[in-house]
């Protein structure tokens, strides 16, 4: 794990998330789209992520989507994942961001967002615990608190997860809940 703050101040930050904003290509996705010759595209997930993403539900903490772009794929992942809401053609994302924090009354401190590209900067540059995947362009990674070890699409997402539910002290709980 590379942090860009000491582990104290890390938990501390992690401590506050109630809201978990994920940006989609690049960080749910590995970044690549494929186009068939419909014109469909498709996209490749990580099924850890989407578990990652149904325990903070399970806790509740939601998950809302964050995207510069609007797909079809993304609104059955999204289905699938149970996440709380998606943000599609958002442009900028702060303008999202903003009516996420009113509809949900949150502050910008309540909130983890990751990102991996320049359209990320301005979200990650406002929220309580800004996160980069390991493929992010730099300019991402000096914005970000955290910097995942696994890349987007690979696991990043459920990463983080691990991280705020193990700050919240519900990972053991989690894990207890698949033992049954």
């Amino acid at each position: 794990m590379q942090f860009r703050v000491n582990s104290l101040e890390l938990t501390e930050k992690i401590k506050k998330i109630k809201l978990l904003i994920l940006d989609v290509d690049g960080v749910l996705t590995d970044g690549r789209i494929i186009y068939d010759s419909n014109g469909c595209d498709s996209k490749f997930f990580d099924v850890h992520d989407g578990l990652g993403v149904y325990l903070l539900r399970e806790f509740g903490i939601r998950t809302i989507l964050l995207s510069a772009k609007d797909s079809p794929v993304l609104k059955h992942r999204a289905k699938d994942m149970r996440v709380e809401e998606i943000y599609a053609d958002a442009a900028p994302k702060t303008k999202a961001l903003d009516r996420i924090l009113k509809k949900y009354k949150l502050n910008d401190s309540e909130v983890c967002f990751v990102g991996d590209d320049l359209v990320d900067l301005g979200v990650l540059k406002r929220v309580g615990f800004a996160v980069a995947v390991a493929g992010a362009c730099e300019e991402v990674k000096q914005s970000a608190a955290y910097i995942t070890k696994k890349q987007g699409g690979r696991g990043a997402v459920r990463e983080v997860t691990e991280l705020i539910l193990k700050s919240h002290n519900k990972w053991n709980e989690a894990v207890r809940i698949f033992e049954k």
